[in-house]
């Protein structure tokens, strides 16, 4: 007789078809019914933050929601930093754990509901007559929101009989939200004639306008209006057309492309929060460009925003192409008057790829390493320094193939584990982590995971610049005493080769050819490469040279 974590199971099964995560007594049941009916595929992780990670990267890599398991107790709480990202980043999923008795805690119990709470993730807790039925609230609340929810199965309910498996609803979901009303379309209107007499036309999409569809409609307004295109970071390929694109919009932006940015008198806002990194601190625009938002929150998100359309991306943009159609309008030339592609270069560094201490200069490595990746990569970021040298040398077909786990809750030792969800939801695809060595280590249990599920697939490569590079260039230089801030330099690449994958120490950039002739290799006569990068301390990425400027002015 099926139990109620069978209940669970089969029910989460209908919606998940992957789960990620560490098998505990808390969970056993769940994940014995998961193992016996194939009902979703599991993949074990080393570290109980990497099943959420796993399941947070499998989304954004996917568009599919996908599920965390866990145990009570310390199983549970090593969850909270992936899962306050994931919420944080408004990433939807499901994280299955024990939990107490329901006659009341043990002497190791916490509050999981409460510590759940305190990140902003939700508790659903499944009793033996309400399993299944309960496991499509948590679901639907999910999906509905774009949160993580905790899905609990109390430790005295989880192996009783519940009978047979009811069928269960399907999760009720809200559609596209769609401009209504005559105010919402007298914007529209307007917005249409602002654009049509514009001379300067910018569009600037984030990851919003990707997750409503809204590509092929903004490729279509870029073209009516002959706008230049920029994207947040998490929105990168949005647009179909890269000729005329920018780039990364922000501290990531090459200076030669934000310079045509602050030239815009019209620049339209679609799905993208503007937070300060993409606005550079209120420094993006120039104070005579008009700044419209296109998105579903609930006002403007910026105070340079003059104009603010409430609705769904894709409807909105599509919206104002008939009203640019009714008036008539042309495009303006701006963007075949300009070098978009001169623009948005981005320094290099020395010829010989060497900073002035005799180590690698890191925008040297990245320009070369974005030289030789396989054109199918999906990029999974951690958090750190580093985290622009990918953001501007290594472009990405589209949004979902560039994710960074860990900004939106600024955490570092989120990347190894991103690697199984990556590369779980792209199967044909090469996988390429980019960390540094301090979240490298933090993340090391599941290096054996990253190995394990990319495979010959999967490239790591690991700014080893012994230091904690943030932490360096903002306190260092404020004399805070540096010894906390440094790491021994580790062999990451004799750490790789013990967990199955080949390691390359790059001290020149000639080390990198490997990465060359390994993306020529059939995949699967390889193995995971991890690039060992020996990088400089000394150079500092520019959008952190950004955040000292404003620092200082503060």
């Amino acid at each position: 007789m099926p139990t109620v974590s069978a209940h669970v199971a089969r029910t989460l099964a209908q919606h998940v078809d992957h789960v990620f995560g560490v098998m505990g007594n808390g969970n056993a049941w769940f994940l014995d019914d998961v193992e016996r009916t194939a009902a979703a595929r599991f993949t074990a992780v080393r570290h109980e933050a990497g099943g959420v990670v796993a399941a947070d990267a499998y989304f954004r890599a996917s568009g599919r929601i996908a599920a965390a398991t866990v145990t009570y107790g310390a199983g549970f709480t090593n969850t909270l930093t992936a899962l306050a990202e994931a919420a944080q980043a408004r990433v939807p999923l499901v994280l299955l754990a024990g939990d107490e008795p329901t006659s009341g805690p043990r002497p190791w119990d916490v509050d999981q509901i409460a510590l759940a709470a305190a990140v902003g993730a939700r508790t659903y807790t499944v009793g033996r007559a309400d399993a299944a039925a309960t496991t499509v609230i948590a679901v639907e609340h999910s999906l509905t929101y774009r949160v993580p929810v905790v899905l609990a199965i109390p430790y005295d309910v989880a192996a009783l009989e519940a009978g047979p498996v009811p069928e269960a609803p399907e999760p009720a979901l809200p559609g596209p939200l769609a401009p209504a009303g005559p105010f919402d379309a007298a914007a529209i209107t307007e917005l249409a004639h602002a654009l049509a007499g514009a001379e300067r036309p910018l569009l600037l999409a984030g990851r919003g306008a990707w997750l409503a569809g809204a590509s092929t409609a903004l490729g279509e307004l870029a073209d009516a209006t002959g706008a230049l295109t920029t994207t947040t970071a998490l929105g990168r390929g949005v647009f179909p057309d890269g000729r005329y694109d920018l780039g990364v919009a922000g501290g990531f932006g090459a200076d030669g492309a934000m310079a045509l940015v602050r030239e815009a008198d019209v620049a339209v806002v679609v799905g993208a929060s503007l937070n300060q990194f993409t606005m550079r601190f209120g420094e993006l625009f120039s104070p005579g460009t008009r700044v419209v938002q296109v998105d579903v929150a609930q006002a403007a998100t910026h105070r340079h925003v003059g104009s603010f359309v409430r609705g769904d991306a894709a409807l909105v943009t599509r919206a104002l192409l008939d009203e640019l159609r009714a008036v008539g309008a042309a495009p303006s030339g701006w963007r075949d008057s300009v070098d978009v592609a001169a623009a948005r270069t981005y320094d290099t560094g020395p010829a010989d790829g060497l900073a002035a201490d005799g180590r690698l200069d890191p925008r040297g490595v990245a320009s070369r390493i974005g030289a030789l990746l396989p054109a199918d990569r999906v990029v999974v970021s951690d958090g750190g320094h580093f985290i622009g040298w990918a953001n501007m040398y290594w472009p990405v077909a589209s949004p979902d193939r560039m994710m960074m786990v860990g900004t939106a809750f600024q955490s570092i030792g989120l990347g190894f584990p991103s690697v199984a969800g990556a590369a779980a939801a792209r199967p044909d695809a090469t996988v390429v982590l980019t960390t540094g060595d301090g979240g490298g280590l933090m993340a090391l249990a599941d290096l054996e995971t990253a190995v394990r599920t990319a495979g010959g697939r999967g490239v790591a490569v690991v700014w080893n610049d012994a230091v904690y590079g943030a932490e360096v260039h903002v306190y260092g230089r404020q004399g805070l005493a540096e010894e906390p801030m440094r790491i021994p330099e580790t062999d990451f690449a004799a750490l790789a080769a013990a967990v199955g994958a080949e390691g390359v120490v790059v001290r020149s950039l000639a080390d990198l050819d490997r990465l060359g002739t390994w993306a020529r290799e059939p995949v699967d006569r390889r193995r995971f490469l991890m690039l060992d990068c020996r990088v400089s301390p000394t150079v500092v990425a520019p959008y952190q040279e950004e955040i000292l400027r404003v620092n200082r002015t503060r």
